[in-house]
């Protein structure tokens, strides 16, 4: 469903009755007269709808995150803000950027149109971009063929699942990641990789095109990201996210330590 677009219609839908009513319909009404109800309830919720458009078009839009591959630092339930703005302002529904603001920064936990099925939104962390070398080999990061910074924590438990955690620092960023205590897990790399990558005997590397990033969940062995189907395309970026603002699960066990700012 393109809620995008159902907002849009409604908004077009509504202000067009909204601007009937402003100018023929209200005079021809006897001035105590009060607005016929089928008209309170479409012109009537034209300025609500046109507000909450130009919200979730230009500048602040929520989601939410069905799946685990960016555990730690995102959990299935979170409800998110996503800063529309950070990576340029773009028309709606059409998606053209019309102003530039700013390009993704690594470390960035960016929102984006899934390449394979661009109706689908995915949100994972920058890792590269545009003419970085990304090398992850053994599940160790290098970025430029230096080794991205990182220490181990205590482990990490979520659901009966423990986890390897660890302290990753990338692009001025601290955050965490897992990993998996199974030498198989995400250290299978497809035969050839994904476009623009090469598979080694010890992992993956890709060059990072013009226009284009390389994206990785924190939960590393258990994510589908730019190792499986290759670079996010710069017109498929949605915002950066950058607000926890609820977790049903975890405000009714009485768990507050997690809502705000995650970075």
């Amino acid at each position: 469903m393109n809620f995008a677009l159902i907002v849009f219609l409604l908004c077009v839908f509504t202000g067009l009755l909204w601007i009937a009513d402003r100018l023929v319909w209200r005079k021809r009404r006897a001035p105590d007269a009060p607005r016929p109800l089928w008209l309170e309830y479409t012109a009537g919720f034209f300025p609500v709808i046109f507000v909450v458009f130009i919200l979730r078009s230009f500048l602040v839009e929520p989601f939410s995150i069905p799946s685990g591959s960016m555990i730690p630092t995102l959990r299935v339930g979170d409800l998110i803000l996503v800063n529309k703005y950070s990576y340029g302002v773009r028309l709606p529904i059409i998606h053209t950027k019309i102003v530039s603001t700013g390009e993704p920064q690594r470390g960035d936990v960016a929102v984006f149109r899934y390449p394979e099925d661009e109706s689908v939104d995915y949100i994972k962390r920058v890792i590269g971009v545009p003419g970085d070398v990304i090398r992850y080999e053994q599940k160790r990061l290098y970025v430029n063929d230096q080794p991205v910074s990182v220490r181990p924590l205590d482990p990490f438990f979520d659901s009966g699942r423990i986890s390897l955690q660890f302290q990753e620092q990338h692009g001025g960023r601290t955050y965490r990641i897992l990993n998996d205590d199974n030498p198989m897990a995400m250290g299978f790399i497809p035969q050839s990789g994904p476009r623009g990558c090469q598979a080694t005997d010890r992992g993956l590397r890709c060059e990072v095109p013009k226009g284009h990033y390389f994206m990785m969940g924190d939960n590393r062995d258990n994510s589908s990201d730019s190792r499986v189907w290759g670079f996010v395309p710069e017109r498929n970026l949605v915002g950066r996210a950058f607000f926890i603002w609820f977790n049903a699960g975890e405000v009714m066990g009485g768990k507050f330590d997690r809502l705000g700012n995650f970075e």
